[in-house]
């Protein structure tokens, strides 16, 4: 599976740094158009067959060995900021990127989350609007074959179906629906990126209920399907070649190469016409602060000092307990159920929530019986006894982009090629505080009416992320502060432009995979014009 021939491509036209979602569909896009393509990757491939054999891994009690071989001297890092970062846990290097062990919900951000500063007064405006990005939102669902109703009476406008049906209510949102229903809360379904029937690429979803951190039936969507369709078209996608640094020709106005090393301790220098950036918001932006020249001190692409800084991730905030009489938990690994009914802000003073009724509360038959010490007849009372009540309503909230949440370098601690590690400086404002209280309240009242016995509250003290990296080299017309402009290249080398989530403005609350991917496609349109 693994890459024999690492050496650089001759008369490449584009090189994509990251075989994640953002530069697989890169990747896709312009070599079906005909260009030479090469993607290099920091991580291996994963073989697909293995994926049941990782389940199971997963599902086994006991100290185990990180399921992505995340970990040790090549991933570490720093978090500097006063809480804690567990950047591992958030993050897959290899071929498909984190898209191998995501929960595939994908959803468009709302038109206010383009515009909040003239909407609210709050943070800042993207330099595109909603209606800019909907053919790329459209063309994104086609590609990660999403399933999904028009059933959001809060969503966006939309141009057409999403490509596959949505999945049915599981058994908890109904009992979710008649709750809501008194309390006047609105639910609706929730698209996501798996196939609810069979197509071309996989299989429909048969329920394994471990979509995080492996399907391994195929059928949710990772970015392997686009790197496929690249390498399938003429691409040379090299796997275990983690970049470097970039270099810039005299005039410091376009890149020239990207200098990559290999396992056996080589380097290379890959030259193109274009390069592409889609190393994820952290990686992202420590290769452009590892890339200081003369010209470039601060790091590459950086004049206005944004690349790094206005991280951005969304907050997980929670509430759950037990009922008396069966809820159905873990029959599927993903939510079926949301209300954005709390999202659009009224005024400044919150942030956004979506709100999510999650299907996997409580351990699972497995969980229960593989930690067990019990056997036989007792065994099977405990099981009874423990599994199948849980309930709990989850939420994501928004957390504005603040200058002083960054991702710098950490010269005290190099990774195994010797550079210094990424540090993760991320703290947490009042208004987010603020916000995750409100999610609890909201929360707390569906619970209530359902009689539950409330056990466990996620709140603003004991909240963690939801590891969705956003902001690090943000979006704008003014490059004195911003990285990119609107078709996401740089504002300082025209030839350099970035994919993912790293270039938003704002991450509003939604999972930012299916924006990240609309703006990927339309970069690309940008670079195959330039070609």
């Amino acid at each position: 599976m693994s890459s024999a021939d690492r050496t650089p491509s001759k008369n490449a036209d584009v090189c994509v740094v990251g075989a994640g979602p953002a530069g697989a569909l890169v990747a896709a896009t312009l070599s079906a158009a005909g260009h030479d393509v090469v993607v290099l990757d920091a991580g291996p491939r994963f073989d697909p067959e293995e994926h049941e054999e990782r389940m199971e891994t997963h599902l086994r009690p006991g100290k185990r060995e990180p399921l992505w071989g995340m970990g040790g001297e090549r991933d570490a890092y720093s978090a500097s900021g006063g809480r804690d970062y567990p950047l591992n846990a958030a993050r897959v290097k290899g071929i498909g990127g984190s898209t191998l062990h995501w929960q595939g919900m994908v959803m468009r951000l709302h038109e206010q989350d383009f515009r909040l500063d003239s909407a609210v007064g709050a943070a800042k405006d993207w330099p595109l609007s909603y209606d800019d990005l909907q053919p790329y939102y459209a063309a994104a669902e086609e590609a990660l074959s999403v399933a999904g109703a028009s059933d959001n009476p809060f969503a966006p406008p939309r141009e057409q179906p999403h490509p596959l049906p949505a999945f049915p209510p599981s058994y908890s949102d109904s009992l979710f629906a008649a709750a809501c229903e008194t309390l006047g809360i609105a639910t609706h379904s929730v698209p996501n990126a798996r196939n609810s029937e069979p197509t071309e690429e996989a299989s429909a979803c048969v329920g394994y209920g471990t979509c995080k951190p492996v399907c391994p039936s195929g059928a949710k969507y990772d970015a392997t399907r686009h790197i496929d369709a690249a390498e399938a078209t003429g691409a040379r996608v090299l796997d275990r070649v983690p970049v470097q640094r970039l270099e810039h020709g005299a005039a410091g106005e376009r890149v020239t190469a990207a200098v990559y090393a290999t396992p056996d301790g080589s380097e290379y220098r890959q030259e193109a016409d274009e390069f592409v950036l889609a190393a994820g918001g952290v990686e992202t932006p420590r290769l452009l602060l590892l890339s200081t020249t003369e010209q470039y001190p601060d790091g590459l692409a950086n004049s206005s000092g944004a690349v790094g800084r206005y991280f951005m991730d969304h907050l997980f905030a929670g509430v759950g307990g037990r009922l008396d009489e069966p809820t159905r938990q873990k029959h599927v690994g993903f939510n079926t159920t949301e209300s954005h009914q709390f999202y659009d802000r009224a005024d400044a003073s919150r942030s956004a929530i979506k709100l999510e009724f999650l299907n996997y509360a409580g351990p699972s038959p497995a969980d229960l019986a593989m930690g067990a010490e019990e056997f036989g007849d007792a065994l099977l009372d405990r099981i009874r006894d423990e599994y199948g009540t849980h309930i709990a309503v989850g939420a994501l909230v928004e957390q504005y982009p603040r200058a002083e949440n960054r991702i710098r370098l950490d010269p005290t601690t190099t990774d195994d090629r010797g550079n210094p590690v990424p540090d993760v400086v991320w703290r947490l404002d009042e208004r987010t505080r603020r916000t995750i209280r409100r999610a609890n309240e909201i929360q707390r009242a569906v619970l209530e009416e359902l009689g539950a016995d409330i056990d466990w509250v996620v709140g603003p003290d004991n909240t963690g992320p939801a590891y969705h990296h956003m902001g690090t080299t943000r979006m704008g017309t003014d490059p004195d502060e911003s990285v990119v402009n609107p078709d996401c290249r740089t504002h300082d080398l025209e030839n350099l432009s970035i994919a993912g989530s790293s270039t938003f403005v704002t991450g509003g609350a939604m999972n930012p995979t299916l924006t990240l991917a609309a703006l990927s496609l339309k970069a690309a349109d940008a670079v195959e014009a330039r070609l």
